[in-house]
């Protein structure tokens, strides 16, 4: 068994080494396709450059838009910036109309506050006045009364 599988083996292995061995012939035909297949290879390469060529235009556009839409929002950021100050600026106007009304409501207050205590000071003054002018006068028709 074992000299018939090592036989089995030396003829699988000398068919491989005899099939080695066998030139394989080099045709016309063989030659003209390989021609073709250089001419098309060539023509590729021209293609691939071009499109390469291509996507260096479409490249170089594409960043000279990015430079336009840069400087645009540059613009328009400038504006927003203004437009900011601008809203500071009346914030700033408000902050300081709001403090001249809380000075204005202070002072409102005071003066309402004084002259309401004017007021009740006067009626008070009125009152005394009044009952003082009538005690004299009680005392003038008691007397005649009596």
């Amino acid at each position: 068994m074992k000299s018939l599988l090592a036989s089995v083996f030396c003829l699988l292995l000398l068919g491989n080494i005899f099939a080695q061995q066998q030139e394989v012939p080099y045709t016309l035909a063989d030659r003209d396709r390989l021609i073709h297949v250089e001419a098309d290879i060539g023509s590729l390469r021209n293609e691939m450059n071009g499109l390469r060529n291509e996507m260096s235009s479409v490249h170089n556009e594409m960043n000279s838009l990015r430079n336009e839409m840069n400087a645009k929002f540059e613009a328009v950021y400038e504006r927003f910036e203004s437009i900011d100050q601008r809203f500071e600026s009346i914030d700033q106007r408000f902050e300081s109309l709001e403090r001249s009304i809380a000075d204005i409501k202070t002072f409102l207050y005071w003066g309402f506050g004084i002259l309401f205590s004017f007021m009740l000071f006067l009626l008070g003054f009125i009152m005394w006045d009044r009952r003082s002018a009538l005690g004299p006068v009680r005392t003038d028709i008691e007397a005649l009364k009596s």
